[in-house]
């Protein structure tokens, strides 16, 4: 593989956080807000609780981190990755809800929210289902149509923020094997997630200088994303993620949020 860049690159790396409370911890967010130039803060309702999620709101805005919200499915037991029919004002009002308290408790600490990236079974249900994509952008443009809204790229739920007429930003995984058709292998499938550091920071090079992700079957599929995810909670994510970074920079790419980066749609 090629690892040279002959033109300069940009490209943000997000990871979920704050989704750690004293009975149930996932994540080294301090670890990783070192590491990373976006941060998907939980809201709540899937992980976290208000003090742990205001600490780290504090500490990315500290650090220089843009901070994103992170809301999900009320589904704390099942960590938000459960699929769950919920109806629509019910849903719009609880993705509203989870936003206005991210943005109240960052606003607390001096920082501000620029973004929204859904959480889990939430995430994965708008990438085809449309009718969920609406709602939860009807729910953002509610409570601040400025926001931006970060969503796998090529899912409808990135065309309907888009065409709703927010700014939109597409992401990419480097931590998760992809299909064929460029949605994400679930998690219940064997190898859906990946830990080895060496691979994955490989990976996403290739990912930065080509736009395109091996697929599990060894395809190559095309990724057009402002924006890379490591999960906090996956075995090794800060191993991964140091690895990525140093790999992504020494061979000529910069890191930075892609709130500056004019990545918008």
């Amino acid at each position: 593989m090629n690892t040279t860049v002959t033109n300069a690159t940009t490209i943000d790396l997000n990871s979920d956080l704050g989704e750690n409370v004293p009975e149930r911890v996932v994540s080294d967010d301090a670890a990783m807000l070192g590491l990373v130039s976006s941060a998907n803060v939980s809201c709540g309702f899937h992980a976290g609780n208000p003090e742990g999620i205001r600490t780290t709101a504090e500490a990315a805005t500290k650090t220089g981190v843009i901070i994103g919200a992170h809301p999900g499915y009320d589904d704390y037991e099942g960590f938000g990755r459960r699929a769950l029919d919920v109806p629509a004002a019910t849903l719009q009002a609880q993705v509203e809800y989870q936003i206005g308290a991210l943005l109240g408790l960052t606003r607390a600490v001096g920082g501000s929210v620029a973004y929204v990236k859904p959480h889990g079974g939430l995430y994965n249900a708008i990438v085809t289902d449309q009718a969920q994509a609406k709602v939860v952008v009807d729910a953002v443009k509610a409570i601040d149509p400025t926001l931006v809204f970060l969503g796998l790229a090529g899912s409808v739920a990135n065309r309907v923020a888009a065409e709703a007429g927010l700014q939109v930003a597409a992401e990419a995984f480097a931590d998760r094997s992809y299909n064929p058709d460029g949605s994400l292998v679930s998690r219940t499938e064997p190898n859906a997630v990946l830990h080895d550091p060496e691979a994955v920071a490989a990976r996403v090079l290739r990912l930065v200088q080509t736009g395109q992700v091996e697929a599990i079957d060894g395809s190559l599929v095309d990724v057009d994303a402002q924006s890379i995810c490591f999960h906090g909670d996956s075995q090794g994510s800060i191993d991964m993620a140091r690895a990525a970074r140093e790999l992504l920079e020494s061979s000529g790419v910069t890191i930075a949020p892609f709130a500056g980066a004019g990545a918008w749609t």
